[in-house]
């Protein structure tokens, strides 16, 4: 079991984080998502691939930082 964050940009609103969380639930392996709006983190737990976490919120129109 892994735990990444990712620091996204773009985040303005709660709509944001909810899109943010439904897309990153849907990758195989993502157990629990959980995005903090204020700071911009996004935490990842499960078995997962993150090259493919970051796509995902770089094609919803958001910006990793890494």
């Amino acid at each position: 079991m892994q735990q990444e964050i990712f620091i996204v940009t773009g985040m303005t609103c709660g709509h944001c984080t909810a899109k943010v969380e439904k897309f990153l639930s849907k990758i195989e392996g993502v157990n629990e998502v959980l995005v903090e709006l204020a700071s911009g983190n996004v935490t990842v737990t499960g078995n997962f691939n993150s090259a493919l976490v970051i796509q995902t919120i770089e094609k919803l129109g958001y910006t990793v930082r890494k």
